[in-house]
């Protein structure tokens, strides 16, 4: 028995293996899957690769017909492929192919080849590696250029030489550091030094695509790795300058700054241990990405960067529009916590009034824990003293939170009499002084003036239209 016949347990592996001797085709399973068998860490309902001497076409075909009206099956004869869906997993087939490019295209121009041909055009050795499927030889592991090896080291390397693999296609300097980050591997000095050198070949990939990647590095493990190697190789600024914008230090009359680039980073790792949120790592990510526009230095007090969460929240608009970021709520929730996130910090350093906590539970929403989590993971200072007093403090908000919320229902409330009602109670038409009041109630009520009730706003809107002379229907 080959070594690794024992872990291709699965029913899938001696279908296709079948389906392949059947058709006198040479097949492997390859890619990612193998990858991850070799580092122990196949998930459930992950994605198959399969590659085969033939048409992969066809023996997709050969394996939808064994496993019958229950696997979904879809053909791409543009790209020579097809797919076989089951049970939450999908199974691509494609026949052994080589490659070539043009200079100022990433699409390649493709032929039949053989199983080496088709490893040789993979992007990393470690994704270059293919176990056999067919009855004679199942199980072998193909492996010519030490991707077996480079896991073991813990190293992102090339089939080929590193410049024409990034020069063909460019977004594999993008995959080279996702992977990096994701595996928490080094790169190829060689590799890495042709990601820098290659970069500007980036602006040939759609910003889809390179966006797609940088998600990717985000919910890394932790996402610093990635994120730094982008800017070590100044792939970073070819596309996201703002963040490299947060880089360095400033010294004025020695007074200086904290670097905010790694600052930035920090918070997100700190926040990338609590959630799996994508777009709560985003605030974290945005959160202080208004400092260098309002950084300024002030004699006898040192550097402010006042109203940096305000700006920074209307930068997020143009930073998810230029990186193709979904324009819908997700982009209104980044905004809103960029905006917020200096709120709980400031009760944190004050006495936390009931009045501030409404206020905060208001304007925060169903998004105040995420906004808690984000302001934890802002404490960032090397003073340990300093985080525990900000620890401390956080949680005697967090209860105030909790006590304010049960007490009041503040969190999304709706003001208890509505626009149409004020119209029925004063003679006035739709206009400003519906809004006027509408906004006293709230006010009245976040400020703890009265409770939020109807009977209360009641009582109070007929005095506040007295004090503005508008007269009462009743």
């Amino acid at each position: 028995m080959n070594k690794y016949s024992k872990f291709l347990d699965k029913k899938i592996f001696n279908i296709v293996g079948k389906c392949a001797d059947k058709l006198n085709y040479e097949t492997y399973v390859v890619g990612g899957w193998v990858r991850d068998l070799l580092m122990g860490r196949i998930k459930k309902n992950t994605d198959i690769d399969f590659v085969c001497v033939g048409s992969g076409i066809k023996l997709a075909e050969e394996v939808q017909n064994i496993l019958g009206k229950k696997a979904k099956f879809q053909v791409f004869k543009n790209f020579g492929t097809a797919l076989v869906y089951l049970d939450n997993e999908n199974y691509e087939f494609v026949g052994a192919r080589s490659e070539s490019y043009r200079k100022n295209s990433r699409k390649p121009i493709i032929e039949n080849g053989t199983l080496h041909e088709d490893q040789l055009r993979r992007d990393f050795t470690i994704n270059a590696l293919a176990i056999k499927l067919n009855k004679k030889d199942f199980g072998k592991l193909i492996d010519p250029f030490n991707g077996k090896q480079d896991i073991i080291d813990q190293v992102i390397a090339t089939p080929l030489d590193p410049c024409k693999t990034f020069s063909d296609d460019p977004l594999r300097m993008m995959r080279a550091i996702r992977f990096a980050s994701e595996l928490n591997f080094s790169i190829k000095k060689s590799t890495l030094d042709s990601i820098q050198k290659n970069r500007k070949r980036l602006s040939i990939v759609s910003q889809e695509r390179i966006t797609d990647e940088f998600n990717k590095i985000l919910l890394s493990k932790k996402p610093s790795i990635g994120i730094n190697l982008l800017h070590k190789t100044k792939l970073l600024h070819i596309f996201f300058n703002e963040l490299v914008s947060l880089v360095g230090v400033e010294i004025k009359n020695n007074h200086a700054h904290k670097d905010n680039f790694k600052h930035t980073l920090q918070v997100l790792d700190n926040i990338s241990i609590n959630t799996d949120n994508l777009w709560l790592r985003w605030a974290a990510l945005l959160h202080d990405i208004a400092k260098p526009i309002t950084k300024k230095y002030e004699e006898g007090h040192g550097w402010t960067f006042h109203a940096h969460e305000f700006i920074g929240s209307k930068m997020v608009s143009n930073i998810f529009r230029k990186l193709k970021l979904p324009l819908n709520d997700k982009m209104k929730y980044v905004k809103k916590l960029v905006l917020l996130h200096l709120r709980p910090i400031i009760l944190a350093k004050d006495i936390v009034t009931d009045s501030a906590v409404r206020r905060l539970l208001f304007d925060a929403g169903n998004d105040i824990d995420d906004l808690m989590l984000l302001c934890d993971a802002d404490i960032t200072s090397k003073n340990k003293e300093k985080v525990k007093k900000y620890q401390n403090n956080f949680q005697l908000v967090r209860k105030k939170i909790k006590i304010v919320e049960e007490k009041d229902k503040i969190r999304n409330f709706q003001p208890p009499i509505n626009g149409n009602e004020i119209i029925d109670l004063f003679e006035i038409n739709r206009g400003k002084e519906i809004g006027i009041l509408k906004n006293a109630i709230k006010n009245a009520i976040l400020d703890g003036y009265i409770k939020n009730n109807k009977i209360d706003a009641l009582k109070f809107l007929k005095q506040k239209a007295n004090e503005l002379k508008i007269k009462s229907k009743l």
